[in-house]
């Protein structure tokens, strides 16, 4: 009796390993990159950004997704570029070697540009929630795509709102010398002039400057009606505060970064009444904004901090392209991307043929009582 209950208890083992075995067969196990600074000064962008791609992955995998008849898990490969263009080509060569089905990053300009040669040669689609360079899919490169509008949409909105809106003919920019910064300013001078307006001087700085007294002097003595500075919320909140040691009491803006309570913190009373613009629309008018806020809140313990839904409309404009394609291999689905329409946290969410999210939408914003205001919102159509 006892050697009979042993051999049907092998027997039984043998039956359920083998079921648990081809159980796993059925489930498709789809790795996806995210790339961002986790460290360095836009490290809390880049982990508000890494929490709402794993949110949207795990909302994928709740909804137990067929794709290929089979049905899939999805995972999430999250690393740190440090906001730095060498690393992330390094990044982008480890997601390569991984062989990762798609890539939702990177956050910076220089960072989505270094890294899509490494994605074209792989035929990995590289997804950048924010990266806003219009040189990042003008490089003849079928791999990019983005969910925030280009440089040029949000130069042209900038320009006519300050010169029309803000009455302010006369505007100095600083920018931080990257390509982002170096990109937008170039932009925006383009726009100020076909407005009507004129850029009474361009300035710049370093990413890792702190001093900024000497441009500042040289601004005051053209006395603008307002400056304008490109670059990162945590070197703007240091400029700010020298603008204002030094008496100078010309209406300040900061573009892309900056409407968040960090900058207020850091800024301190040197903030007051500044201006701020910001891609896309603000949370209050984004369809589903209160639900991932909930979800993200719910897992990690913080809410959206800014850029949060560009990030899980980045990972779902994917997922949905695999879902169209039914196929979660590049080759095959990377097509389909261009085609993809779906209605994400941001809004309507398609794409031109070169990848750039079609129609652009911007956000202004003012310190009041400190805390940031919403003072208008402007749209143009897709194309």
């Amino acid at each position: 009796m006892l050697r009979r209950s042993a051999l049907k208890l092998t027997v039984l083992s043998l039956f359920c390993a083998a079921s648990v075995g081809a159980h796993s067969q059925d489930v498709q196990i789809v790795k996806l990159g995210f790339a961002g600074p986790l460290t360095g000064f836009s490290a809390q962008s880049g982990k508000d950004m890494e929490n709402a791609a794993r949110i949207a992955i795990d909302d994928a995998n709740k909804a137990g997704l067929v794709i290929g008849g089979k049905k899939v898990q999805f995972q999430l490969d999250s690393q740190d570029d440090a906001g730095d263009p060498k690393t992330a080509v390094l990044v982008a060569q480890h997601f390569a070697d991984e062989e990762v089905a798609g890539v939702i990053g990177h956050y910076n300009s220089g960072c989505s540009i270094a890294a899509a040669s490494v994605y074209a040669k792989a035929g990995i689609p590289e997804m950048s929630p924010t990266s806003s360079s219009p040189s990042y899919t003008t490089q003849g490169l079928n791999t990019t795509f983005r969910i925030q509008n280009n440089d040029d949409q949000m130069a042209t909105l900038a320009a006519d709102y300050s010169i029309k809106k803000l009455n302010a003919k006369r505007i100095a920019t600083i920018d931080d010398s990257t390509d982002y910064g170096s990109n937008f300013a170039t932009e925006f001078g383009k726009a100020v002039k076909k407005t009507g307006g004129t850029i009474a001087t361009r300035q710049y700085t370093q990413a890792n400057s702190v001093d900024f007294r000497g441009i500042l002097t040289i601004i005051k003595g053209e006395q603008p009606d307002l400056i304008v500075y490109i670059g990162q919320y945590a070197q703007a909140a240091a400029l700010v505060k020298q603008l204002r040691q030094l008496g100078i009491t010309i209406k300040f803006m900061g573009e892309g970064g900056f409407t968040n309570e960090n900058f207020l913190k850091l800024g301190g009373e040197a903030t007051k009444g500044m201006y701020s613009w910001e891609y896309g629309l603000p949370l209050d008018r984004m369809p589903r904004a209160a639900e991932l806020e909930t979800k993200m809140k719910a897992r990690f313990g913080v809410g959206i901090v800014q850029y949060a839904p560009q990030s899980y409309d980045a990972t779902w404009a994917l997922i949905n392209a695999m879902k169209k394609a039914d196929s979660t291999d590049p080759k095959k689905y990377l097509p389909v991307l261009h085609t993809v329409s779906f209605e994400g946290v941001t809004g309507p969410v398609s794409f031109t043929k070169n990848g750039d999210r079609a129609g652009a939408s911007a956000t202004l914003y003012q310190e009041q009582n400190g805390k940031w205001q919403v003072l208008d919102v402007a749209q143009t159509g897709g194309k």
